[in-house]
């Protein structure tokens, strides 16, 4: 290794393989980062000073727009400025930070996803329990365990990088540091990170992914025992939002990242990076405005607020 030269920064390809287009991704890019976070903060605004939305599926709910706004802004600004200059580089040190919270927004939204699920299996199965099932006690304690499995799991992932030698090419293939293509960098055994890969890819992929198919498979169940058509729809009404959300996030995060590395493309890897890093965060607080009329009548009472 003495005949190497340590890496200190590495550089951002982007999309510099098409600088047609720099001007129009910008353009893009900042409009969908400035939706995300008006969006968001709108719905953080709205749950925090309304009390009629002081409940379990709103406290979930501004979780997850939390973590949206770290999710994007942990991306975008750097991203960004790669569209407005030629060649963009960041620091060892600002590459693992980006990496560390994306990764932790990341894994956080997943399983607060899953437990959203289990929000609306108590409401529609258990509607009877549910005040009790989902007590503010219990509540606080699975986001507050949402928030540190995953701030470990990415303090994990992000030590086993930084812990790699990088003596070589220093050109990340991606508009921002994600761990594949470091991994590709690497001119050190990345065995042990490919396997701590797998065992967050079973847990958030498999586990997250089971026992949101499982809280489904009850509250659909049900749903069909309902006797009367309004019931069956109010039921489904609460639940849409939040299942539109799961089929769109995990989609694109599942086809990025179930697959093993030796296998990574760069072109797929900046496609579904977009989808998940500023077109999910962008996406969910309009779902959940535009099917949700709680939240709707929250945000006209905000802006009026405001207004006056």
């Amino acid at each position: 290794m003495s005949n190497h030269t340590t890496v200190t920064e590495f550089i951002l390809q982007g999309f510099s393989e098409h600088p047609e287009y720099h001007i129009f991704l910008f353009c893009c890019l900042l409009s969908l980062y400035c939706v995300a976070l008006t969006g968001n903060v709108l719905i953080i605004v709205a749950i925090t000073f309304n009390p009629g939305l002081h409940t379990p599926m709103y406290f979930f709910l501004f979780n997850l727009a939390t973590m949206d706004i770290i999710c994007t802004s942990a991306i975008m600004p750097k991203t960004l400025e790669g569209l407005m200059i030629e060649k963009s580089s960041i620091s060892f040190g600002g590459c693992m930070a980006q990496l560390y919270f994306f990764s932790w927004a990341l894994s956080s939204e997943l399983l607060l996803l899953t437990v959203m699920a289990y929000d609306r299996y108590a409401a529609i199965c258990h509607p009877l329990h549910y005040s009790t099932m989902m007590s503010k006690a219990f509540c606080s304690v699975l986001a507050a365990g949402v928030w540190v499995i995953c701030a470990f799991n990415s303090a994990i992932n992000t030590g086993l990088t930084m812990r790699l030698n990088f003596c070589g090419p220093n050109v990340i293939t991606h508009f921002f540091c994600e761990i594949p293509p470091l991994l590709r960098l690497s001119c050190s055994s990345t065995y042990v990170n490919n396997v701590m890969i797998t065992l967050a890819d079973a847990f958030y992929g498999g586990f997250d992914f089971l026992m949101i198919i499982v809280s489904y498979g009850f509250i659909i169940s049900s749903i069909l025992k309902m006797r009367s058509s309004e019931g069956k729809q109010k039921a489904f009404s609460t639940c849409s939002s939040h299942l539109i959300v799961v089929c769109m996030y995990c989609t694109a995060v599942f086809y990025a990242y179930i697959s093993p590395v030796s296998g990574y493309s760069a072109e797929k890897g900046k496609l579904v990076g977009v989808l998940y890093t500023i077109v999910s965060p962008t996406l969910n607080p309009l779902i959940y405005t535009l099917r949700n009329k709680e939240v709707k009548a929250a945000l006209r009472k905000v802006f009026l607020f405001f207004r006056n």
